[in-house]
Parts: C-alpha cells; sequence; structure tokens
C-alpha cells in the first residue's frame, strides 16, 4: 500500500529547510533509521554532495540518517534495498530525465507501490502525477517523455500562486498556464500553495497544511479546495 507525504515546497518563509514539516516526518517514517535520498534535481546547481549534505542536516533533527544515490556502486540495488525514499526539489526535467538515464524509475514506482514510505517536495512532488507538463521550471534539459511515477491519478503544479490584483506584471498567471494545458489535455491538476501537502495512503489522498488548493478540470470552473478535504475522487 502506497504511504506518501507530497510536499509543495521544502522551505516556508521563516523557517529551515523542512523545518515546517519534519514532524509529519517523523510520523511518515516512524521506525526507519535511514532513508534513500535522490538528489537529481540539483536546485541551483549544487552538486549531489552539497545537496543530499543539506538533506542530512535537515533529517538529523528527528534522528534518520540520509544517504544520497549516488553514494552507491549500483543506484538499482539501492532503491531495491532503501527503506524510504526521498525525493527533492530542483528542476523537473532534470529529475525525470536523469532517473530514466540511471533506469531508476520503474524500480522506485515499484517499491512505493508496494510499501516503502516516500516524501517528495517540489520538483518531487511533481513527479508523482501522471505526467510533469505542469511543473514551473525551465526544460534546461530534455527528458525521454513527460511521463512519470503516476503514483497519482492528477497533476500537481506546485508553488502554485494567485495572481496579484495590484501587480503591474502583465505575465501570464499559473490558472492561465493550466488553462491553456487544458486545451490539450484531460488530466485534472491540483495547484498546490506553499506551505500545504498531500498524505496519501493507498487510494486515500487528503489535503494537509493551512491553505487550501485549487483545482483545475477540463471544461468545469477552478475549484478552492479547502484543507484535510479528501480528494480520493480524484484517483
Amino acid at each position: 500500500m502506497k504511504k506518501l507525504i507530497i510536499a509543495s515546497t521544502s522551505t516556508v518563509h521563516g523557517k529551515e529547510y523542512l523545518e515546517y514539516i519534519l514532524p509529519e516526518l517523523s510520523v511518515h517514517f516512524k521506525g526507519i533509521q535511514e532513508i534513500l535520498f535522490i538528489p537529481y534535481a540539483r536546485p541551483s546547481g549544487l552538486t549531489f554532495e552539497e545537496y543530499t549534505e543539506k538533506a542530512k542536516s535537515a533529517f538529523e533533527k528527528i534522528n534518520i540518517n540520509v544517504v544520497g544515490i549516488h553514494e552507491f556502486t549500483n543506484e538499482v540495488d539501492a532503491v531495491n534495498n532503501a527503506k524510504g525514499i526521498f525525493i527533492g526539489g530542483g528542476n523537473t526535467f532534470l529529475l525525470l530525465k536523469t532517473m530514466y538515464e540511471k533506469k531508476v524509475l520503474p524500480v522506485i514506482k515499484n517499491v512505493v507501490e508496494n510499501g516503502i514510505p516516500y516524501f517528495g517536495t517540489s520538483a518531487g512532488s511533481n513527479v508523482t502525477g501522471i505526467t510533469i507538463q505542469n511543473t514551473n521550471d525551465m526544460p534546461i534539459v530534455y527528458p525521454p517523455t513527460f511521463q512519470s511515477f503516476g503514483f497519482l491519478n492528477f497533476n500537481l503544479n506546485p508553488h502554485y500562486l494567485d495572481a496579484d490584483t495590484d501587480s503591474k506584471h502583465m505575465g501570464e498567471t499559473r490558472e492561465t498556464r493550466i488553462k491553456e494545458f487544458h486545451c490539450f489535455n484531460t488530466i485534472a491538476v491540483l495547484g498546490l500553495r506553499e506551505g500545504s501537502w498531500l498524505e496519501v495512503t493507498g487510494n486515500q489522498v487528503i489535503l494537509k497544511g493551512n491553505l487550501h488548493a485549487r483545482l483545475f478540470q477540463k471544461n468545469k470552473s477552478p475549484l478552492e479546495i479547502p484543507t484535510e478535504t479528501n480528494l480520493s475522487f480524484l484517483m
């Protein structure tokens, strides 16, 4: 049975990296002493080593050790032997491309669907949907396909931002871009605001955090989804 925490972001304003969600992670990874970290998304161009050290420092606060997948000779074996998995944020295109190159995407999908706890933030959350087509990232590299894990039967737009009516910026809003997506696709898209996350147990999906999410479905008006809503109807 799947057990996932899918967070919009790793860091909320005024808090250190992962600080806001560590209490949830302590429960999510209860009884697990070490988790496998996938640093492939490389935010701001961090090396695998630098990014893993950042994750390690955060998880030390809840007495969990973090080991980067790049530290293993055989990445596939590392995934198959993992007791828990964390995929961090950064560039979603780079993350997906690297997982395909390393041949770990189907292996991660298999172990998570068979009960290994998964935690994702930002790019690591984008890849839990059907495709990564609703990421906010620049396509700096070209993955072989946009198809990702499909743990959810919908897509995510992490870091969802509402239009600022006082802003003089005339560019597209997130809502505009998602509407453009729905001109050619039928996949539902959930906009996750900063500090919100999804708690997934099997096919049950619960919105967590203090903020509403925004649900977009083709040919329907967007819906504001209150926290603690059961979104299993999307599965």
